[in-house]
């Protein structure tokens, strides 16, 4: 079982199947739209 974090809030964002039990760190769309915001 794999899991999906995001490296800005540290919440879930989803899980995958694995054989070994891994962390992935990706975006959430909140933090994506966000960052958007910051750059207006």
């Amino acid at each position: 079982m794999g899991t999906i974090v995001c490296q800005t809030c540290n919440s879930t964002i989803g899980h995958f199947e694995d054989e070994k039990v891994t962390t992935l760190y990706g975006k959430c769309t909140e933090c994506v739209h966000e960052e958007m915001d910051d750059n207006e």
